[in-house]
């Protein structure tokens, strides 16, 4: 058993925050705060920048089925991410792939301010399926997949829930996107789940919500 966490207050002293760009996705929070500790102590100041948006958290589906041997495959789908794509060379400790920025995975997006709630994320992994998978799936059909998790606790307050969904291969239709440009066009294709998790392994998948994912599924009856 993990010990008890210890019970560590922020106490904000000042809001820094610079304005809003207008027409922005993110925005920047900046704070200052003092730290107190368990035995009520106060640490020096400091400040810490973290980012923030109207749609915080994100949604992650594993949509699987199985084959004629019983061999589970899961269907996964190609991303462009520009903050990946974008390393500055200097931060970069080992040379990167020419395909820097291209990533295979679940089918993920995020929650919006309507669908926060147990039944809200539900229709959030639904909606999802469909738009980028091509599946049309009841919200009641998907099923938790673990725990949600913190993808970037440094940085930004985001969690991410995970589902899963028994689908039909011949039910596939055609992702309905979601306008998004960087959506439009992208490759989607089930794999075996053995497959997919030696290609996480060999650093082929490199999305970890998608090893979460993947690994969460393999632990399924």
């Amino acid at each position: 058993m993990l010990p008890p966490l210890p019970v560590i207050e922020l106490v904000e002293l000042e809001d820094l925050t610079p304005p809003a760009a207008p027409g922005g996705f993110l925005r920047l929070r900046r704070q200052r705060f003092r730290v107190r500790d368990p035995e009520g102590r106060l640490g020096d100041p400091f400040v810490y920048d973290r980012v923030e948006r109207a749609a915080l958290d994100a949604v992650v589906v594993a949509a699987h089925y199985r084959d004629a041997t019983g061999t589970r495959h899961v269907y996964v789908r190609s991303a462009l991410r520009p903050p990946v794509h974008l390393r500055p060379l200097a931060s970069r400790p080992l040379p990167e792939k020419a395909t820097l920025g291209a990533l295979w995975e679940l089918p993920a997006g995020l929650v919006e301010p309507d669908e926060c709630s147990a039944e809200g994320l539900r229709r959030s992994a639904a909606r999802e399926l469909g738009e980028e998978t091509g599946f049309v799936a009841d919200a009641a059909e998907l099923q938790g997949l673990g725990p949600a998790t913190f993808p970037s606790a440094g940085v930004i307050g985001e969690r991410h829930h995970f589902f899963h969904l028994e689908v039909r291969p011949a039910e596939r239709g055609h992702p309905s996107e979601d306008g998004s440009v960087l959506e439009r066009g992208a490759l989607v294709v089930a794999l075996p789940l053995p497959t997919l998790l030696a290609a996480v392994r060999a650093g082929d998948i490199e999305d970890g919500k998608t090893e979460i994912g993947l690994r969460r599924l393999a632990e399924l009856p």
